[in-house]
């Protein structure tokens, strides 16, 4: 029997008061297309693990479900094993694990190489009814040196235990289809969804991350980079025709990353016919 379709939000640890309660505004403006959890990042190295507990203590006690990101970077298994277990007391049931990144100066120190150690870290630390999220990149790793060898290292993830994974953003349907195909795994791959508001910012995340942007749409953007409404506009028509594609073509769900804002996703969200 298929798992239903599901939606999930993907936020930032706030750095303030004013940003904090920001936040619960947009959660509950996203809350009317029943997300099946809202996920909040974790910085580089933990930087921003403080916040992220904060966000998430936050969104749970207004009673939405939370999956906090969680990557070892420069932590030890005990240190991980802490901050799980304050999770835990929190009543979370579901993490994202992340290899994550080392923060500068601190050279190569690491604790855990692949996600895949934290996922097995986790597995035996919380009980099995504990679900465990994972990263996929269809449009390839930035690290990894083949495809073949990214496609490996995703296998071994969900063998280790994960439950599902989330991909990174992208704009081409057919690398989703195509990793999917080749994955050949029995875990949903929810497609990651990054909704258009800013050229500039748009641009480097994507090179930081190595996802593409269509020539086609780069260059549309780049016209309306000075045009914000415009730009706005044909951003949510490109992503609302995205993932049309996505769900017409049996994507098992939708994780929008939304950069803290509710009306980009809600733009793309309110003119898509979701299953269910």
């Amino acid at each position: 029997m298929a798992e239903p379709f599901r939606l999930s939000f993907e936020f930032f640890p706030p750095k303030t008061d004013k940003g904090q309660d920001a936040l619960l505004v947009t959660a509950g403006e996203l809350a009317r297309h029943q997300p099946e959890f809202y996920s909040v990042t974790y910085g580089a190295g933990g930087s921003t693990r403080d916040r992220t507990f904060e966000a998430v203590a936050a969104l749970t006690r207004a009673g939405f479900a939370v999956a906090p990101h969680l990557s070892m970077g420069t932590d030890d298994k005990q240190a991980v094993e802490a901050l799980v277990d304050r999770y835990l007391a929190l009543g979370i049931k579901r993490m994202v694990a992340l290899r994550g990144d080392i923060p500068s100066g601190f050279g190569t120190l690491r604790h855990v190489r692949y996600a895949k150690q934290l996922v097995q870290l986790l597995k035996a630390h919380v009980g099995p009814d504990f679900v465990i999220e994972v990263a996929a990149y269809p449009e390839v790793h930035p690290d990894a040196a083949t495809p073949d060898q990214d496609l490996d290292h995703f296998r071994q993830k969900v063998a280790a235990g994960a439950a599902g994974a989330i991909t990174q953003y992208f704009y081409n349907g057919d690398a989703y289809f195509d990793f999917v195909e080749r994955a050949n795994v029995a875990v949903p791959i929810v497609p990651g969804i990054m909704p258009i508001t800013n050229y500039a910012n748009l641009v480097r995340f994507s090179d930081n991350c190595g996802a593409e942007i269509p020539r086609w749409i780069r260059s549309r953007l780049a016209a309306y980079q000075d045009d914000e409404p415009s730009l706005r506009a044909f951003g949510a028509d490109v992503v609302t025709d995205l993932c049309d594609r996505l769900v017409g073509g049996g994507a098992p769900g939708l994780h929008f990353y939304t950069l803290n804002q509710a009306a980009p996703t809600l733009a793309v969200l309110d003119q898509i016919d979701l299953p269910g």
